[in-house]
């Protein structure tokens, strides 16, 4: 008897044994290779090596397509205005106007001065000439919109950039606009960088940036009043004065070569610099003063041109004497001092005693946004895979919309970047490998483009790895280039490894992945998670603005 129970004793022991076994078996699948990690689990960095080793992939015959050498120009991609959204829309008066307001002032919450008064003006009535008048306002960022005022694509009545330069830079292109007044409201550009970082002014950064001290991110020159002010502000004082000049040249390439990132717009970069890798970003002091956590992190050190808010007045067939008359009563509204009170309030007429030493011509600021164009890569090589997501999900317009935005994009890659082009679905395919992009390279590239077609499953980080393992071994024959990863999809990843597990291996590599999301269903927090890993950006393209932000986003980048 007591044998007998020995034994049952025994055998149920054995029992819970084996099932102590499979269930530790299972959640190791769980958090291992069921889940997508490819049973890399652990608390070490997997190796690009290691990751590829469960990755299915080949290598395309490249063939030639056909590429268009026209030149071609950013204006010509404009989307519809509609994409920049009024934020006061009113049509009620006799006479109705519309100003392009900068976002720091057109926009929400802290950034709503421009949008209240405009609000508050409208319900007063006010009359001009014996008319009525109404204001609507239409938050778009200074660069593009002088991009729509030159290109004549569209006119608003006014014009308030957050920065003299656009307007001067407007009617040098050929664009035509009128001084109402230098300024509606006070603001000033600036660093911010890490407290007790011991930087007492703005050559003390840029020389820490030169000599590879600390890490900075900026807004890009050609969109953003920021990012151009300081670009013409380095290129200026490095020429003493001759921003056309080598030791312009010189200088700002010292100064570019050292900085990780360049972001569309400050709130772009603020999201993506999120994780502290970065010592500091610029931005204008208005928002700095109404952000009590970065007022905790960081000091202001301001630099270049003042940004004061100019109006200007934009005469063309449905602008005449009485929207410009209007245009100016409204100005004078808004320069009232209960109105600058306001202003106050949301953190603009701050640092009243900085002056800029410097005095630019809208010629000087076309010939530092040439410069830049030339000079952004600073004699650094860059490598850059594209990553094509070619799945059943992308079926249609989407996948439609990625080729046409990376085929026209293309044109805005500077011949000495080094390009490659990966595709995508349950497998994952090398369409182009790595090499510069001169005519030769550029008619690969298109070639494949033209031949993608979507079906399958969405591996979409088995292509990261492949990608990271391409620019690995570029690296090896120019190891000081510069790296960065587009990754075009709807990120809707439901094969192969998960985000998760390829982190730790981007991290570790430092190499940033700039993501586009395409498709209304496109899942753009996960897209987001992507570039956030290193501090890039995401952008969400939609039918009418595709092109012109990927041409934005290569114009800034390679």
């Amino acid at each position: 008897m007591e044998k007998k129970s020995a034994n049952k004793v025994a055998g149920i022991a054995l029992v819970v044994f084996v099932m102590i076994i499979m269930l530790i078996v299972i959640i190791s699948k769980v958090k291992g290779g069921d889940s997508g990690s490819g049973g890399l689990g652990g608390n070490s960095v997997p190796s690009v090596d290691k990751l590829m080793k469960r990755v299915t992939y080949t290598e395309s015959t490249p063939s030639k397509g056909s590429v268009d050498l026209s030149q071609s120009s950013l204006y010509d991609e404009l989307p519809n205005i509609k994409k920049y959204p009024l934020t006061v829309e009113d049509t009620s008066g006799d006479i109705d106007i519309e100003i392009f307001g900068s976002p720091e002032k057109s926009g929400s919450d802290a950034d709503s001065w421009l949008v209240d008064m405009a609000k508050q003006y409208n319900s007063e009535k006010h009359k001009v000439n014996g008319k009525t008048v109404s204001v609507s306002v239409r938050n778009i960022s200074s660069g593009i919109a002088a991009d729509y005022i030159i290109s004549g694509k569209y006119i608003p009545t006014g014009y308030s950039p957050s920065s003299a330069l656009w307007g001067a830079y407007v009617d040098i292109q050929g664009g035509k606009t009128e001084t109402i007044s230098n300024r509606v409201v006070g603001n000033v550009a600036g660093f911010l960088v890490s407290k007790n970082a011991g930087y007492n002014n703005y050559k003390d950064v840029v020389a820490a940036v030169q000599s590879g001290k600390i890490n900075i991110g900026y807004t890009n020159p050609q969109v953003s009043t920021t990012g151009m002010n300081l670009l013409i502000t380095i290129l200026s004082d490095s020429g003493n004065g001759d921003i056309s000049s080598d030791a312009a040249r010189e200088g700002f390439s010292a100064f570019q070569k050292n900085i990780p990132y360049v972001a569309t717009n400050t709130m772009q970069m603020r999201d993506s610099s999120a994780s502290g890798s970065l010592d500091g970003m610029t931005m204008e002091y208005q928002s700095y003063a109404q952000d009590k956590e970065l007022q905790k992190t960081y000091d202001f050190i301001p630099f270049g041109s003042r940004h004061d808010n100019p109006m200007y007045f934009c005469p063309d067939s449905k602008n005449g004497t009485n929207e410009k008359d209007a245009l100016a009563d409204f100005t004078s509204y808004i320069t009232s001092a209960d109105a600058q009170n306001a202003a106050t309030a949301k953190g603009f007429n701050n640092n009243e005693d900085y002056k800029s030493d410097a005095s630019f011509t809208g010629k000087d600021v076309k010939t530092a946004l040439d410069i830049y164009k030339k000079e952004k890569d600073s004699g650094q090589d860059v490598i850059a895979v594209f990553v094509a997501d070619i799945s059943g999900s992308m079926a249609g317009i989407p996948l439609a919309q990625l080729k046409e935005s990376i085929s026209n994009g293309a044109k805005y890659i500077n011949e000495n970047n080094y390009v490659g082009l990966v595709s995508y679905s349950s497998d994952v395919t090398i369409e182009v490998p790595l090499a510069q992009m001169d005519l030769n390279q550029r008619a690969y590239f298109q070639g494949a483009i033209d031949k993608l077609q979507s079906g399958g499953n969405t591996a979409s980080y088995d292509a990261l790895v492949v990608a990271m393992k391409m620019i690995q071994e570029k690296k090896k024959d120019v190891p000081n280039a510069k790296v960065m990863i587009f990754l075009l999809s709807d990120g809707k990843a439901n094969s192969g490894y998960r985000l998760k597990t390829v982190t730790p291996t981007l991290q570790s590599l430092k190499y940033p992945v700039y993501t586009i999301s395409y498709g209304d269903e496109a899942d753009k927090k996960e897209m987001q998670a992507v570039s956030e890993v290193n501090e890039a950006a995401s952008i969400v393209a939609d039918s009418d603005d595709i092109v012109y932000q990927i041409k934005s986003l290569f114009n800034s980048n390679l």
